[in-house]
């Protein structure tokens, strides 16, 4: 009799596995990329990039789920200012990833670990495996362009049961400069092609430091240790991303959403890293116009403003942010402060049409940008006065936009 319970155990846990394998397919099935970011030892700046790469591709349109499965330090939620607000809700059982900005949902492991996320933890490997297992398919995602994985750094439990688990994933290593990293990149590059995990390419942070005086390069890390290990071993180097104050300061506030200065070496290079790797997944990205914007989600409009001094700057070229005001049913949710691209012909429109602006409230703007706002699926309103951007919104709202004539200064 007590082998036959123990056979009936055994049989019950098997068809548990089974059936948590089979609801970790099809919950996957709706997602077209899944990107492993790791790194072969700690403090290269991992989270860093999985973070900061969620927040471009969403802000470039696509629709991007992060994941944080770090159990040992689960430091997404901190970075992006979550913190205690990472708590999903759940329906039908299953956990709702948290909405940050439009287009991008984020999970951490962070609320599994108790109150205390100063408190170290102790898990042995097989109770890691089934936490990470049961977290994967409990997660209600939405359909993603991709989901982004921030794992722990090295090779042990936790990418092993990510690899595992979902075996169409592909890796980006990040590494510094400095050999001791790069020793441990090399058995990262080799886990990978054991478990036939295809790497997108490297990623070497920390990659000098421009003087803020002089403006030359200052190689803290030694110089271009990723580069050559990326010849090396034949793959192909995402970035090479220079030391950024600012991003530290961003990143330690969890202001990290708002950092979008096309003006930093930081930033230029990790968006052309973006854009490597959405050449690398075949996305086409959908252009979405006004008409389909409204018949997708008719409450909700994003205005984007151009503003200086904290005010309506007079006009959209000159200006020094944007304000992108989040709506839903004539309310405001959320505002984003963006620091433009360079103003170029066509590039502010196609740069607020990525970022899911539905309207653009200005001071003066020229008949030729108006066509071109209205191109990218942008309405297009002049002469507003200089207040605030919440107020205008508000004015807008309650029909008390009083507009003027319409001044273009080139």
């Amino acid at each position: 009799m007590a082998k036959e319970n123990q056979s009936c155990g055994l049989n019950s846990q098997q068809d548990q596995r089974q059936a948590q394998d089979t609801e970790i397919k099809e919950r996957l099935k709706h997602i077209k990329n899944k990107i492993l970011v790791m790194s072969g030892k700690g403090g290269v700046g991992k989270s860093s990039v999985a973070a900061y790469l969620s927040v471009i591709l969403a802000k470039k349109g696509y629709k991007v789920g992060l994941m944080d499965v770090d159990l040992h330090g689960p430091s997404i939620p901190r970075m992006l200012g979550l913190k205690g607000n990472i708590q999903p809700s759940v329906h039908a059982g299953k956990a709702i990833p948290i909405s940050f900005i439009p287009n991008m949902q984020v999970i951490s492991i962070e609320p599994l670990l108790g109150e205390n996320k100063d408190a170290a933890t102790i898990w042995r490997g097989p109770l890691k495996i089934g936490v990470i297992k049961q977290f994967i398919s409990d997660m209600e995602w939405s359909d993603l362009d991709y989901l982004i994985i921030d794992s722990p750094p090295g090779t042990g439990d936790e990418p092993l049961t990510v690899a595992q688990t979902i075996p169409d994933a592909r890796a980006i290593i990040v590494t510094t400069p400095q050999e001791i990293s790069l020793a441990d990149v090399r058995k990262s590059i080799n886990f990978c092609r054991q478990m036939k995990m295809e790497i997108l390419g490297i990623v070497e942070n920390m990659s000098g430091l421009l003087c803020p005086h002089c403006g030359e390069n200052i190689d803290l890390f030694k110089t271009q240790g990723g580069q050559l290990m990326a010849k090396k071993e034949n793959l192909r180097l995402l970035a090479s991303l220079p030391i950024e104050p600012e991003v530290v300061r961003q990143g330690d506030a969890g202001n990290l959403a708002n950092l979008d200065n096309y003006r930093t070496p930081f930033a230029q290079e990790f968006n052309k890293m973006a854009e490597e790797i959405i050449k690398l997944s075949s996305i086409a990205k959908p252009i979405v116009t006004q008409e389909k914007r409204k018949e997708n989600d008719p409450g909700q409009l994003i205005f984007a403003i151009p503003v200086s001094d904290g005010n309506l700057c007079s006009h959209f070229g000159h200006c020094d942010q944007f304000a992108l005001i989040e709506t839903t049913n004539g309310e405001i949710k959320g505002k984003s402060m963006l620091t433009p691209p360079p103003h170029e012909p066509g590039v502010l429109p196609k740069w607020l049409n990525e970022q899911g602006a539905n309207i653009i409230i200005a001071g003066g703007m020229g008949e030729r940008a108006q066509q071109l706002f209205t191109q990218n699926g942008i309405k297009v309103i002049t002469g507003a006065p200089m207040d605030s951007p919440d107020s205008l919104v508000h004015q807008y709202f309650s029909d008390s936009l009083v507009t003027g004539e319409n001044v273009c200064d080139h």
